[in-house]
C-alpha cells in the first residue's frame, strides 16, 4: 500500500501513523455510549478495539449542559424514525455522555493496548478539555458541521481534524472546510455519513467518497452506520483512507447506541475485510504473479492427438487445440495446418516448431 506522495498530497499523521493515500486504511473503533456509564466497561471495549485490529479507539466529550437544556417541550423530544424517538434530548445525553473525568484513565489504557485515543468535542469547553489532555486529533460529528463557532475553535488548535459530512449539503460542506481552512486547520479528512441508525446500504452513496476527496483535496473517508463490513470494505476499494463503526460488546445490553454497532466479532470481520479489500487493489500491472506463471502450464496449445508419420500433413483432426499449454501457441494453430511433420510424433506429443517441416 505504500507510494510517494505528490507535494500538493492531503495526507497527514495521527500519533506517528500516516493517513491517507497510498497508507493502509485508519480504522477508527467508536465507543459513544456503549459503555454505559461504566469506566471499566470503556477500557474493555479499548482492549477490544485494540484486539480487533482497529488503529484507533474514539470518545464523545460533552455533558447534558454542553449540548442543550433541561426542557420537556416538542423543540427538546426527539420525534418519530429515531432510535430514540420519545426521548428528552437531555435525558438521553445524560445517559450517554462520557464522564470527562474517566480520560485521564482511558488515555492511559489506549497506551497500554498500543491503540491512540482521541474525543469528539461539542462546544469550546471540550475543545480546551482535550487540548489540556494533548489529544493527538479531533473528530467534528455531522450533526456539528454547520457550527462555524465550535469549527472555528477546533481548526485553532491546529491539530489535525477529522469531519463527518451526514446530513451536509454541498454548499455546507464547503462553508465547513472553509471556515476551518481559513481558522488555521491544514490537516483536513472528511467522512462519507449516512445520519441513519442503522443505516441502509442502498443509501450509503459511496461515489461520493472520491469526489470530495478530489473537490476539496482532503483525505476522504466514510463513517459507516450500515451493519456488517461488504460497506466499509467498498468504500475502501473506491479511495476510503478511514473507516469509523461504532461497536459494542453485545447489542444485547440495551443503550443508546448498541442497536447499531458491531460486536466484537463483527469489528473483526470488518478490520479483516478492509485489510483484504487493500490487498485486492494492488496496483496498475500487467506482471504476472507466481501463481500465474504457475497456472499458465493449463492454458490451451497444439497436441498430436493422433499418431503422426514423417511428412504427413497436419490438420485438424491429427493436431487439435487442447490443454495442457505445452505446446505451440493457439495463435499458430492456421499456419501449422498447412505444414508437415519432420519427424514421426507419438499422440499426446506437445508440438513444437523442431516438430514442423
Amino acid at each position: 500500500m505504500s507510494q510517494t506522495n505528490s507535494p500538493n498530497s492531503p495526507n497527514f499523521e495521527i500519533a506517528g501513523r500516516q493517513i491517507g493515500l497510498g497508507h493502509p486504511t485508519y480504522i477508527i473503533a467508536e465507543i459513544s455510549a456503549n459503555h454505559n456509564q461504566n469506566i471499566n466497561e470503556a477500557i474493555d471495549l479499548i482492549k477490544i478495539a485494540a484486539e480487533c485490529g482497529a488503529d484507533a479507539v474514539k470518545i464523545q466529550t460533552y455533558t447534558p449542559d454542553t449540548m442543550t437544556i433541561d426542557c420537556d417541550n416538542e423543540y427538546f423530544t426527539i420525534g418519530k424514525g429515531s432510535p430514540w424517538e420519545g426521548r428528552n434530548l437531555y435525558e438521553l445525553y445524560g445517559e450517554a455522555y462520557t464522564p470527562w473525568e474517566w480520560l485521564p484513565d482511558l488515555q492511559s489504557a489506549a497506551a497500554d493496548a498500543g491503540i491512540t485515543i482521541f474525543s469528539t468535542p461539542f462546544d469550546k469547553t471540550s475543545v480546551e478539555f482535550l487540548e489540556k489532555h494533548d489529544v493527538p486529533v479531533h473528530k467534528i460529528a455531522s450533526f456539528e458541521l454547520t457550527d462555524h463557532p465550535l469549527l472555528r475553535e477546533v481548526a485553532k488548535t491546529g491539530k489535525p481534524v477529522i469531519m463527518s459530512t451526514g446530513m451536509g449539503t454541498l454548499l455546507e460542506i464547503a462553508e465547513a472546510v472553509d471556515v476551518l481552512r481559513s481558522s488555521g486547520c491544514k490537516q483536513l479528512a472528511l467522512l462519507k455519513c449516512t445520519s441513519a441508525y442503522p443505516a441502509p446500504a442502498n443509501e450509503a452513496n459511496l461515489m461520493r467518497i472520491p469526489h470530495m476527496g478530489d473537490a476539496f483535496n482532503v483525505v476522504a473517508g466514510l463513517s459507516d452506520h450500515t451493519m456488517g463490513s461488504l460497506v466499509p470494505a467498498l468504500a475502501v476499494s473506491l479511495g476510503a483512507s478511514i473507516v469509523e463503526k461504532h461497536f459494542t460488546k453485545s447489542r444485547k445490553v440495551e443503550g443508546p447506541d448498541s442497536s447499531f454497532s458491531l460486536e466484537p466479532t463483527e469489528l473483526k470481520s470488518m478490520v479483516d475485510a478492509v485489510r483484504i479489500a487493500e490487498q485486492a487493489i494492488g496496483r496498475v500491472t500487467y506482471d504476472l504473479t507466481d501463481k500465474e506463471v504457475n497456472s499458465r502450464a493449463f492454458r490451451r496449445s497444439l497436441f498430436a492427438v493422433k499418431d503422426i508419420q514423417k511428412g504427413e500433413p497436419f490438420n485438424q483432426t491429427n493436431i487439435r487445440v487442447i490443454r495442457p499449454g505445452d505446446g505451440l501457441e493457439p495463435k499458430h494453430a492456421e499456419a501449422v495446418w498447412q505444414r508437415k511433420a519432420s519427424r514421426a510424433i507419438p499422440r499426446g506429443t506437445p508440438l513444437t516448431w523442431e516438430l514442423i517441416d
